[in-house]
């Protein structure tokens, strides 16, 4: 049998780093782990896997949360981490050129010197390959979309060892298929992402951060759908539950009310834009009754408030000692939201559940954290089905961020109908061996 031909880490300890997801869900151990700083690594190692019959496992920063990473046992993982070369930066053209290794906090720290900014923002920082491959988004998704939205062209390894260069470093194209955004998304299933070009937008002069307190989760979501009505030009519009708002108190050492809360940033081409701006925003906020309002208009004191909102997960889990959790998302019509956040926090009370609700709520897009036990697991998975499956019965998706991987592939067929078959047509005639990721997305 060939050897790989890139050096292979089999170490005990190192390969029980691959056994669980960042909300604890466990899988085995690989059988190693193979770092890959380049494309020709890359195809070395694809094509020594096709001819041995290995599975491949492409990862990134590891910041999963539907088990896209997890291994049945036989499978090699690719460290594509190594691949963090920035490749061109063209400020005239808004774009960066990417190996996938390259995190979102890098890119920006090097596009901020030009005054641009890659705005897609998961809350962690992962690779760009990864939130390719997921299709991540985030709190600027509202204004700025997701990795589809700001991915222009991609290279990637095929199964069958073949390099291939998807879409090109133009806004619009009309040529061909859309082969680029197949692979958006596909959690390497389809083929290993290998360079990335990205849109980069101007960071705003004016930037504005609110936090606003409501009685109700129903009198917060009304506030955000009728700012999306008015057209408001908010980059980020993100819903917290009372629950997670008592949570980032005790982590953070803040005494917020803990009652739902909006968090909003407001950009703007001038002063008197953003003032005027921000006055329609409290206008409609104090329509639906606003119990506390908090600017924050210096950088420190946005940095300061939106690390509240990222930290959450980070505060539930401290606020939960010794549990696991379910992190589970939909997404539903705008219309629709008020309802998909009744029916979770219904749904958690009937099976006795701690229940914390958040989200992107700006595109629709709801979370839910659920702190379990072992004696609790089966209720924590008889919840995730339940508000999956009110989502799809509003006309809404499985996931609207963190993708299908392996805890939600039950869900594909009722949701795309035969165009779940079509999925299987293409990932078969991509990957005929079954060689990348395999068992995640779709089962061939």
């Amino acid at each position: 049998m060939r050897t790989v031909p890139v050096p292979v880490d089999t170490r005990g300890a190192v390969l029980d780093q691959y056994l669980l997801d960042e909300t604890g869900r466990s899988g085995r151990r690989p059988v190693g782990v193979a770092a890959a700083a380049g494309v020709e690594e890359v195809r070395a190692i694809v094509e020594w896997a096709r001819d041995t019959g290995t599975p491949l496992i492409p990862r990134g920063a590891g910041t999963s949360l539907e088990g896209h990473l997890l291994a049945r046992g036989d499978e090699l993982v690719v460290d594509l981490s190594p691949a963090d070369r920035i490749l061109d930066l063209a400020p005239g053209d808004f774009t960066a050129t990417v190996q996938p290794g390259v995190t979102r906090t890098r890119l920006n720290a090097a596009a901020a010197e030009h005054g641009l900014q890659f705005t897609v923002d998961p809350g962690a920082d992962a690779s760009l390959g990864g939130m390719a491959a997921t299709n991540a988004s985030g709190t600027t998704s509202v204004r700025y979309g997701g990795m589809r939205s700001n991915v222009l062209a991609l290279q990637a390894v095929f199964a069958d060892g073949s390099v291939a260069r998807l879409g090109r470093a133009v806004r619009k194209s009309a040529s061909g298929y859309d082969l680029r955004d197949l692979l958006i998304g596909s959690a390497g299933t389809l083929g290993v992402i290998t360079e990335l070009t990205v849109r980069l937008h101007p960071i705003p002069e004016w930037l504005r951060a609110l936090r606003i307190s409501f009685p109700t989760i129903t009198a917060a979501v009304a506030a955000a759908v009728d700012m999306l009505g008015l057209a408001l030009p908010v980059s980020r519009l993100e819903l917290v539950d009372a629950a997670s708002m008592g949570a980032i108190n005790a982590f953070r050492g803040t005494s917020y009310p803990v009652s739902p809360a909006l968090f909003i940033d407001l950009e703007a081409a001038s002063g008197a834009a953003a003032s005027a701006d921000e006055s329609e925003i409290l206008r409609v906020c104090r329509a639906h009754d606003a119990l506390d309002i908090a600017t924050a208009r210096d950088h420190s004191a946005r940095h300061g408030l939106w690390e509240d909102r990222h930290t959450l997960f980070f505060a539930l889990k401290a606020a939960h000692p010794g549990n696991r959790f379910l992190v589970t998302d939909t997404a539903v019509p705008l219309s629709r939201i008020p309802g998909a956040v009744a029916a979770a926090t219904g749904f958690g009370a009937e099976l006795g559940l701690a229940v914390s609700v958040a989200g992107h709520i700006g595109d629709g897009n709801v979370h839910v954290v659920v702190p379990y036990r072992d004696a609790t697991a089966e209720a924590a998975q008889r919840f995730s089905d339940l508000v999956v499956r009110h989502a799809l019965d509003v006309g809404g998706t499985a996931t609207g961020e963190h993708g299908i991987g392996l805890a939600k592939k039950r869900y594909l067929a009722e949701e795309h109908g035969t165009a779940a078959e079509i999925m299987k047509v293409i990932k078969r005639a991509l990957d005929p061996g079954n060689l990348l990721n395999p068992g995640k997305v779709v089962d061939i």
